[in-house]
């Protein structure tokens, strides 16, 4: 049985320990009176490559790609009001001069201070706060089609912003349980992909529901059709998110050792936890570099919440039908959703995130430059691909930088919680910046999504100077790494994804 190696000819291999030995190796390790913010080495037995990666795969058909489509129905259901105002809601609902802005922006309101519950997903069971906050939205999404005046809309969209912030804002928080500091990016890049790829058939999917001439008003219809998955995608949650990698249903026992294995590599515990180290969210309210990554959602959000919901009618102002408008946006957010998968992997591969994310916001910062210089419908076509391939990676980047330089479970959470505090304002200003009466160019909103895009470039520059300084810091305290070879077992150290002397910062 492969599992794990120690030092012996190739053909003597051993079989796995028991769980109870790596216990025994957990105590050891928190038996040893060393603050628990640094890391150890303890022997170990070496985890078999081949059965490591036969988990992971494991992992990614169930994790990064189940919550990545429960994020696309969310996306579907947050974005679709931008469908529903060119399809009669506007008319219906007698909404003028703010009113639409407001809608958009009262869900970024209830999206922000809600985001504390990015930490429910180490407090409580994942499979059951996932069914929860799934059903939950997709219920409130469904009421939106009894509306019948501008405050029950407003409303709604209050409750459904609560809820969505219980689901989107923690997962890459969640994922850090499943995955190591070098593995993340490329599933967070799977998880967060779903965004561009529901605004790829988005606007197909509401022409096709919104093209008939039922007796309810087709926009009512839409909220309908688009919220009875997410009500029925409460029962996939409940049955088929796993609350750990050791204790994954789909895992065998031989797997969940490997699980438990690197569990202990990675926190130096076998499994996950549900106490919350207020003393360690304070550290992370006090590292500068937390607040860079804030700053940087920040900056993207204002362009990440204004595109999705206004790229109908900037389309439609360009001088296209309503039909093609809707039709018109699939391509660009295509585009988008492929960079995204592939920025995040090749970032993982070169552990290079920082001038990944610089690249990425740069090339969206010339688009949106394009869009607001430029009066060729073909060059402003040609922006929009650029905008959407600039934000979309670049927001798939950041999330992982948070967790990537964050050491412990509770300094990831609160790296992810002050991050989304302080990034969902953004969208407080991006849907608000493209009134109506500044159409068809609207200059002043492409020119404020342009200039947030290049200050995201320059953050993330600096942030990477900072952590190269730090690096060196380190290796001054500690000695240069010494990057261990998987193929040869040795001394493994514990807990090696937590601050210590293995521990450097992704650039």
């Amino acid at each position: 049985m492969r599992f794990l190696k120690k030092e012996c000819p190739e053909d003597a291999i051993q079989s796995a320990p028991s769980a109870q030995d790596i216990e025994k190796q957990v105590r050891s390790h928190e038996e040893s009176h060393v603050p628990a913010i640094e890391a150890h080495s303890s022997t170990m037995e070496a985890i078999d490559s081949e059965m490591e990666r036969r988990v992971l795969r494991k992992l990614d058909l169930r994790v990064p790609t189940l919550m990545g489509f429960f994020y696309l129905l969310a996306f579907l259901d947050r974005s679709n009001i931008g469908n529903a105002k060119i399809a009669g809601m506007v008319e219906d609902l007698s909404l003028t001069g703010n009113d639409y802005p407001w809608l958009l922006t009262i869900f970024y309101i209830s999206y922000t201070v809600f985001e504390f519950q990015a930490l429910m997903w180490k407090i409580i069971k994942p499979h059951q706060w996932a069914a929860f906050v799934v059903f939950s939205w997709g219920l409130i999404s469904a009421c939106q089609a009894a509306t019948k005046n501008w405050q029950g809309m407003m409303a709604l969209r209050f409750l459904m912003g609560a809820f969505e912030a219980g689901f989107g804002p923690g997962v890459p928080y969640l994922l850090s349980f499943f995955y190591r500091r070098h593995e993340l990016g490329l599933r967070c890049g799977m998880f967060l992909s779903a965004a561009p790829l529901a605004n790829t058939f988005a606007g197909a999917l509401a022409y096709g529901i919104t093209s008939g001439h039922g007796a309810i008003a087709n926009w009512r219809i839409l909220f309908i059709v688009e919220a009875i998955p997410v009500c029925a995608a409460a029962l996939l949650a409940w049955f088929f998110v796993p609350d750990s990698p050791a204790s994954a249903r789909f895992l065998n026992e031989e797997e969940k050792q490997i699980a438990r294995a690197r569990g202990l590599q990675q926190t130096g515990k076998t499994d996950r936890e549900g106490k919350v180290q207020w003393k360690e969210l304070a550290l992370t309210l006090l590292d500068a570099k937390a607040w860079f990554t804030a700053l940087m959602y920040f900056s993207c959000n204002v362009s990440f919440s204004s595109l999705p919901v206004f790229l109908p009618t900037i389309l439609k102002e360009m001088g296209f039908t309503a039909v093609n408008a809707q039709g018109l946006t699939a391509p660009p957010f295509f585009a988008s959703f492929l960079a995204t998968i592939a920025t995040t992997w090749l970032a993982d591969r070169l552990q290079q995130r920082g001038l990944v994310i610089a690249v990425l916001s740069a090339i969206g910062g010339i688009g949106y430059v394009l869009l607001a210089t430029c009066s060729s419908v073909g060059v402003r076509y040609f922006g929009i691909f650029l905008a959407a391939c600039g934000i979309f990676p670049s927001i798939a980047n950041i999330l992982p930088w948070v967790l990537n330089n964050q050491g412990s479970e509770t300094r990831r959470g609160g790296g992810i919680i002050l991050l989304n505090m302080i990034g969902q304002c953004g969208p407080f200003l991006g849907t608000n910046i493209f009134p109506d009466k500044e159409g068809p160019r609207f200059i002043k909103g492409m020119s404020i999504c342009a200039a947030f895009m290049f200050f995201t470039t320059a953050l993330a520059l600096v942030l990477r100077c900072l952590l190269v300084w730090e690096n060196r810091q380190l290796d001054k305290k500690y000695g240069p790494k010494v990057e261990a070879d998987p193929s040869k077992p040795s001394d493994v150290p514990i807990a090696q994804d937590n601050y210590g002397a293995s521990y450097r910062f992704v650039l």
